[in-house]
């Protein structure tokens, strides 16, 4: 049976990479009326930047320099700074790369603390819009997840720190696969699914196990009053092993509301995880949730006010005391929790360009477990175009 499934997902890999790289017959191409424009389809080629600078003050905890005094740690910093190279071979035929920017933090290497470069997107896209109905498109590459991409969009607060499902370690912004993304008609809602390595665009594939992601989001008020067109909803499902029989899987269900005076969001995460499937090795099982709300003004004026509540492992055996004489302590009762509270200002919009400023707090709280509990202030900025 394990060999019948690894031809199917091998096959259909194989299927969605042709789809993507082999033209449609000329029967099936799309020949324009008489009097309309036909596509343009001149070679182009864009280049942009998203850059996010910031300054942090940490109150707790303390830590110490080389000489052993208990300081706040505070530094300037650029968290991500993107180089976004688009164009367009045909209409058809689009790509994009994005070198990626990053603090390298392994203090094992000999870069530790320095910005080092590396390929955060690079993919060919094939838009089927002659095909089929406006925004599908298929996915070569280094591309995208079907389900960050998605609610960061919506979120967009992206700069002051990662969604809950990143921050928590389940899950990256981008990996290297084959996907597919279809648009039906009256913005009713979409569909992206993909095949991908699993271990995010920083790391090499390292088996033959491979995530099948699929994000399906309905927008059900689509064509109704104003007041009701921002309800969405959507559910995400990533299947995946670590090794043969050892499970990775996420699930996110998730609803958000955009309107011209707030923005607000609601996702839940249930995940199973068994890193090998040795006898012996647990099956964690882990929840969550996040929820947000960004109020907004007219005159460019923002708030962000966002809680996330994390349980690494709903299990109920006894975990090691997490403190002395507490005889209780389970693991369904370690929790991670996070409260971020902030005010942005978004400068007045020129063309396609975006920037703000961010002062935020961000205070983490643990229960049952031995990390101290930390809190920060932190100023960000965002530059995009």
């Amino acid at each position: 049976l394990n060999q019948r499934m690894s031809f199917v997902w091998v096959s259909g890999a194989a299927l969605a990479l042709a789809a993507l790289l082999t033209p449609p017959p000329a029967a099936a191409q799309v020949t324009p009326a008489a009097g309309s424009t036909p596509p343009d389809d001149t070679p182009s080629i864009r280049l942009g930047t998203t850059i996010f600078p910031n300054f942090t003050y940490q109150s707790e905890p303390k830590i110490a320099d080389s000489d052993g005094n208990l300081v706040n740690r505070s530094a300037f910093d650029v968290s991500r700074a993107y180089l976004n190279v688009t164009g367009n071979i045909s209409h058809i035929v689009a790509f994009r790369v994005a070198p990626d920017i990053g603090r390298e933090t392994n203090a094992a290497s000999s870069l530790a603390g320095s910005l080092v470069f590396r390929v955060k997107y690079a993919y060919l896209q094939t838009n089927f819009d002659d095909w089929m109905t406006r925004g599908s498109y298929g996915r070569f590459g280094i591309q995208q997840t079907p389900y960050l991409d998605y609610e960061e969009a919506i979120y967009r607060y992206r700069f002051q720190g990662t969604m809950f499902l990143e921050r928590a370690g389940y899950m990256s912004s981008a990996d290297a696969g084959v996907s597919f993304h279809y648009q039906p008609k009256q913005n009713y809602g979409d569909v992206h699914v993909g095949l991908f390595n699993g271990e995010n665009y920083n790391r090499a594939e390292v088996n033959d196990q491979k995530a099948i992601m699929i994000r399906a989001a309905a927008r059900p008020f689509a064509r109704k009053a104003p007041l009701l067109r921002g309800l969405r909803t959507a559910i995400f499902f990533s299947g995946d092993n670590y090794v043969k029989n050892g499970e990775r899987k996420r699930t996110v269900a998730t609803a958000t509301y955009e309107h011209p005076s707030v923005t607000a969001g609601f996702e839940y995460l249930d995940v199973r995880d068994q890193r090998s499937a040795l006898p012996g090795t647990p099956n964690v099982k882990g929840d969550g949730y996040s929820i947000w709300v960004i109020p907004r003004d007219k005159r460019g004026w923002e708030g962000l006010l966002r809680y996330d509540h994390h349980t690494p492992n709903t299990s109920s055996d006894f975990a090691p005391l997490a403190t002395a004489g507490d005889l209780t302590t389970t693991l369904d009762s370690q929790q991670q929790n996070r409260l971020i509270v902030g005010v942005a200002y978004w400068f007045p919009r020129q063309g396609n360009v975006s920037s703000a400023l961010l002062v935020d707090y961000d205070g983490q709280m643990f229960k049952h477990l031995t990390a101290a509990p930390t809190k920060v202030v932190g100023v960000h900025g965002l530059i995009q175009f």
